[in-house]
């Protein structure tokens, strides 16, 4: 399956750059989703934009897929990416860059769970508590499962497929999916948890 990973964005309130080439324990933040989904099988393609020229020249040094996008804005990047890059009516992961704690276990599960579900599309989300608890984001939250959730960055959709498309709302309790960087206070988060996992 397609996996659009978006990095067009400026990510302006970290402040810190390109916020895809933010490194976390060495590694550009970015290299994580692409791994996540390059490991779990799927054909990986960045989003890109003119807001992300240094991310654009990192990929293709990687020799990673990119899609340059006229960078209007998340939804729109998508739509254009998957009208230029999809046949209608296949489905394709969705990712943003900044979920470095993505794996691909977590990949395969939100796959796994979709199949079952049988449904056109999937959204995936965590627990606003488990959010609270780490420290992490909680500016949107919606109730799945009867449960107060916020986004966790993960989406699978069918191409070609226009309007609302009927979804599985999972909801995840894995805490590795609450670390959604947008503040220098995350970053620092989940540099202190996933540096020292990685040092064990």
């Amino acid at each position: 399956m397609l996996a659009l990973i978006m990095a067009g964005g400026r990510g302006s309130r970290l402040q810190m750059g390109e916020k895809p080439l933010v490194t976390i324990c060495g590694k550009p933040m970015l290299s994580y989703a692409v791994h996540a989904f390059a490991a779990a099988g799927h054909e990986v393609v960045v989003v890109a934009s003119h807001k992300t020229p240094f991310t654009k020249n990192w990929c293709r040094a990687q020799g990673i897929a990119l899609y340059e996008a006229e960078g209007l804005g998340y939804v729109e990047d998508i739509n254009a990416a998957a009208a230029d890059l999809e046949a209608g009516g296949i489905p394709f992961f969705t990712g943003v860059s900044d979920l470095p704690c993505l794996t691909p276990d977590i990949v395969t599960g939100i796959e796994d769970a979709w199949r079952r579900a049988g449904t056109p599309a999937c959204s995936t989300w965590v627990p606003r508590t488990l959010c609270e608890e780490h420290g992490c984001r909680t500016q949107y939250t919606e109730v799945v499962n009867g449960v107060p959730a916020c986004p966790a960055g993960v989406n699978i959709l069918t191409a070609g497929d226009s309007g609302a498309q009927n979804e599985l709302q999972l909801l995840l309790h894995d805490r590795r999916l609450v670390f959604n960087i947008n503040t220098r206070e995350e970053l620092a988060l989940v540099q202190k948890y996933l540096c020292r996992k990685q040092s064990v």
